[in-house]
């Protein structure tokens, strides 16, 4: 998310945990996958490795990334929504980028026609972190933004398995960084070709839970729409709440949800855990896997999919801009 930092303290890490703990969705319909800690990780490791050098635009490293999120799609059934699935654009530093989208067609004929986009940033700073030293120089992005990828990815396969009545788009986004240039790029591009789209939930920062909170994570832009109230009779419990400072910071317009809100006038917003207190390091070159709370991420994840697979399925639409 790109934002202004003001850090009001620093509060102790919480382990990770078991990494082979489960938690099996409660939802109506079959579902076969169960959400577990292991994948998560292994989705996070991956993508926060050195090996993907900081997931910087125009780098072997984010090629690596795309390529990985690429074939995870098409291991899920998920098809690329263009004939790629990447969406190709060149930055204004003439640098090669690429969002990668995958798609579920739903299963209603008539609802099918609006998509819901659910998405989070891939990219990162490269080697821009702050804490650099001759042992470590690397920005891994586990928390910024591997944890919200991950949310996607597991998103994925859940409803591959559960198919939508309305279709998803499924969005991993380049050049968040610097500008949010991945997401203007493909909101413009499907506005062009006239493309309905119904909501939007983007994914940023979801690796570590909140604290002395009464939902699990902060919606930005929450009194611009009924989603979070919707989202949330689904889930049956208080998943989406309201964060004063999300509004302060104007953290609406500095994620990838911004870029589909201008386009289309839908309601389009973020659900982010970090709050300024709870995480050290944002932008560092210590926002590593080994810091990130897989048992928060797997409940958050299972939570995520019963509150959108309320909203997707639905019949007539809840999810509203408020005037």
């Amino acid at each position: 998310m790109r934002k202004y930092f003001l850090y009001i303290g620093i509060i102790s890490l919480t382990a990770c945990g078991n990494l082979n703990q489960t938690i099996q969705p409660s939802i109506s319909g079959d579902s076969n996958y169960v959400f577990t800690e292991e994948a998560i990780h292994a989705h996070i490791s991956y993508l926060a490795s050195d090996e993907l050098t900081g997931r910087d635009v125009g780098t072997e490293g984010i090629n690596l990334a795309a390529s990985y999120l690429s074939e995870e799609f098409k291991n899920y059934g998920i098809q690329p929504y263009f004939t790629s699935y990447r969406d190709s654009f060149m930055t204004g530093e003439k640098k090669h980028a690429y969002n990668v989208v995958g798609y579920l067609e739903g299963t209603d004929e008539k609802l099918k026609e609006e998509v819901f986009v659910i998405g989070a940033h891939y990219d990162h700073i490269g080697f821009n972190g702050e804490g650099k030293s001759k042992e470590d120089s690397i920005g891994n992005g586990a928390n910024d933004n591997a944890s919200g990828v991950a949310a996607v990815l597991e998103l994925a396969r859940f409803f591959a398995l559960n198919p939508p009545k309305r279709s998803v788009m499924f969005v991993l986004f380049t050049a968040e960084e610097i500008g949010l240039l991945g997401s203007k790029h493909l909101a413009k591009r499907l506005k062009n070709i006239n493309q309905p789209i119904y909501a939007v939930f983007n994914i940023e920062m979801v690796g570590f839970p909140l604290v002395n909170q009464d939902y699990s994570g902060y919606f930005t832009g929450y009194k611009m729409s009924t989603f979070a109230d919707r989202f949330n009779h689904y889930s049956g419990k208080k998943v989406l709440g309201y964060f004063p400072k999300a509004d302060e910071y104007n953290l609406f317009q500095r994620s990838d949800n911004y870029p589909f809100y201008t386009e289309f006038n839908v309601p389009s917003q973020t659900i982010c855990t970090f709050d300024f207190t709870n995480y050290p390091y944002y932008h560092h070159v210590k926002d590593e896997t080994q810091h990130i709370d897989l048992k928060h991420m797997k409940n958050l994840i299972s939570d995520l999919s019963i509150g959108l697979s309320g909203l997707i399925n639905e019949e007539e639409s809840s999810i509203k801009l408020k005037k």
